[in-house]
């Protein structure tokens, strides 16, 4: 059901936990399916030097957010604005449909942090 890469990103999540001096903080819920996604981030000059995450959800929104940091980080904004859904989950190597919702909720996390550079 579930790719290798996508378990990969479950079993072994990267860049989970909290930076106690992020310039930014974001969170995104889903009051559907009740998954909620928080970003830390350090950005500098528009770049985003170091992000993390913690998720309540879904083993996909897990995996979707861990898949996510690693893309984002070290970029600069213009980099990742264009960021969608879809290629979140050709990242992962596809995902269900009924868990398309978990990387909608990834993006609409790093649109609100884009925003907030």
């Amino acid at each position: 059901m579930y790719s290798q890469k996508l378990l990969d990103h479950f079993h072994h999540p990267r860049n989970v936990g909290e930076i106690a001096e992020a310039t930014i903080v974001v969170a995104t819920y889903n009051p559907v399916c009740g998954d909620l996604l928080k970003f830390w981030a350090v950005v500098r000059n528009g770049r985003i030097v170091d992000i993390t995450f913690k998720v309540q959800g879904c083993v996909p929104a897990v995996a979707c957010a861990s898949w996510l940091t690693e893309k984002v980080k070290g970029k600069q904004r213009p980099e990742v604005a264009g960021l969608t859904p879809e290629q979140i989950e050709a990242g992962l190597g596809g995902l269900p449909s009924a868990s398309h919702h978990a990387a909608v909720l990834a993006c609409e996390s790093l649109q609100k942090l884009l925003a907030a550079m």
